[in-house]
């Protein structure tokens, strides 16, 4: 019988425009995880300082918080389709630029337009997938999706390293490009969805941002500082350490999301999020602190092993406790979240480069341990503790009533 029902919930989850949706952010996906561990290399070897690295990996990302806000305000009335679109043009038109323009700021400039690209087009897929799922199956449905950046992480950033070691950086970019001019096909194919009505909006719902999808979004900014400073600087790192693919490592990450989201997707809709998010906001801690005392390939992969086994679950629960909260205000609360996402990636790679330059690869993963610290207490004695005494005080008015 619970065979049968899984049966069921996975037919009501994918149907074709939840494979055209998965294959555009697949491809999408493909063409942003390809420069991974190779735009870092493409600078270095241009004579960037780890500085200079740090601020155009990040540049990405902080444009990209600068869109979210007014994309998600958007959403409340334009098609998601529209905006996957605008954002695979944009990845087109920068995947190429990247073959004619150098560092420092003609590259500034493209990796801006980049973030936008992103911004537009992730904030639109991922409430795409939302809205189309029934409810009782959203945390399911976004775990499934969310395969789509696993695939492209398992694959991608190897196949960079690959293509790096035995063609030019030219060859790179055009495959970039193809990725993302395949993710505009698919996009293109997808059902133009009704415009929403704003008035059909309450007037509170009609901000930019909402606060409502605050906590949830505060722990994606912790766990996207962590991010944004291993995919700037894990790949220089494993090569100081005679790491000749550190595709591998992200490989391995992206297998353990993979098998933790096809195997244990239920598991996000069959208890709390608060019982989901716990214990993967100590598998950051315990990433961090293997790679500040690691120096070998295996202790790598067993560090990307447990960072991913617990990010297979945090993320479409961060996602969901998000929606959850947002009531009508999905959009808004996309906006918002992906906005602090964005900032940690930015923030995580800029100021672990200073903390790099000054002083070494063990401080800064040290101290990128001691920001899971810190999302651990936030979640635990607020998070945690604010939703017991809400669920608390509606037992004592049901009890009155």
């Amino acid at each position: 019988m619970e065979l049968k029902c899984e049966t069921m919930a996975v037919r009501e989850i994918i149907n074709r425009d939840f494979l055209l949706t998965f294959s555009a952010q697949l491809t999408f996906s493909s063409a942003l995880f390809i420069l991974i561990p190779t735009l870092p290399i493409y600078l270095a070897r241009g004579g960037a300082a780890e500085t200079e690295i740090g601020i155009l990996i990040g540049t990405s990302s902080v444009s990209s918080l600068i869109l979210r806000p007014f994309i998600g305000r958007a959403l409340l009335r334009f098609p998601e389709r529209d905006f996957m679109i605008g954002g695979a043009l944009l990845f087109i038109l920068c995947s190429a630029a990247y073959i004619f323009l150098l560092p420092f700021w003609p590259f500034l400039m493209i990796r801006i337009f980049q973030g936008f690209g992103v911004a537009l087009f992730f904030t639109a897929s991922t409430l795409f997938i939302a809205n189309m799922t029934p409810e009782a199956h959203r945390g399911q449905s976004l775990g499934y999706f969310f395969l789509a950046f696993n695939f492209a992480f398992a694959l991608a950033p190897s196949l960079g390293m690959f293509l790096i070691n035995r063609f030019h950086f030219t060859f790179l970019f055009l495959v970039c490009t193809a990725f993302s001019l395949c993710s505009l096909f698919f996009s293109i194919r997808l059902k133009k969805r009704e415009e929403n009505a704003p008035e059909a909006l309450p007037t509170d719902h009609r901000s930019f941002l909402t606060l409502k999808a605050l906590p949830p979004a505060l722990m994606a900014f912790f766990t996207h500082i962590i991010w944004g400073a291993l995919t700037a600087f894990f790949p220089l790192y494993a090569l100081e350490h005679g790491m000749s693919n550190p595709g591998l490592f992200f490989a391995a990450f992206a297998v353990m999301l993979i098998l933790g989201r096809t195997f244990g997707g239920r598991i996000l809709d069959l208890y709390s999020r608060e019982k989901v998010i716990l214990p993967c906001l100590l598998t950051y801690i315990m990433a961090t602190l293997i790679l500040a005392f690691s120096k070998t390939a295996p202790m790598f992969i067993l560090a990307a092993i447990i960072w991913g086994g617990g990010n297979a679950f945090a993320f479409p629960a961060f996602v969901a406790y998000a929606i959850d909260l947002a009531g009508p205000s999905r959009g808004p609360a996309m906006g918002t979240f992906m906005a602090l996402s964005d900032l940690g990636v930015g923030l995580g790679a800029v100021i672990m480069g200073i903390v790099l330059r000054l002083t070494g690869f063990q401080t800064m993963f040290l101290c990128l341990a001691f920001i899971g610290i810190i999302n651990f207490i936030y979640f635990y004695f607020f998070v945690m503790e604010k939703t017991k005494l809400g669920r608390t005080s509606y037992r004592m008015e049901q009890v009155e009533r």
